[in-house]
């Protein structure tokens, strides 16, 4: 899935377990752990909102987006890096 969720980045930056925080949110550890494990489909504002309260951040700390192996947007991404590579 090109949405990588960085919950645990966040976790251990705030020096703060799983448990404490799906507590504080609100949500059961099993769905935070869904959403850590990246199998979560989606996640509602109302939650998002939540986790960067508890954890002092802005929802581009806990998603980010990374092109799929084999997308043309990596092909591109490659081919931008090769050509910086040649010239440089």
């Amino acid at each position: 899935m090109p949405i990588v969720v960085d919950v645990d980045v966040m976790l251990a930056r705030r020096k703060m377990s799983a448990g404490e925080l799906a507590e504080r949110v609100g949500i059961t550890p099993a769905n935070l752990a869904v959403l850590k494990n990246g199998r979560a489909k989606a996640v509602r504002f109302t939650t998002l909102g939540a986790l960067c309260e508890v954890l002092d951040c802005q929802p581009g700390d806990l998603l980010r987006w990374e092109p799929e192996p084999g997308t043309a947007e990596e092909d591109a991404t490659g081919d931008a890096v090769a050509a910086a590579r040649e010239s440089g």
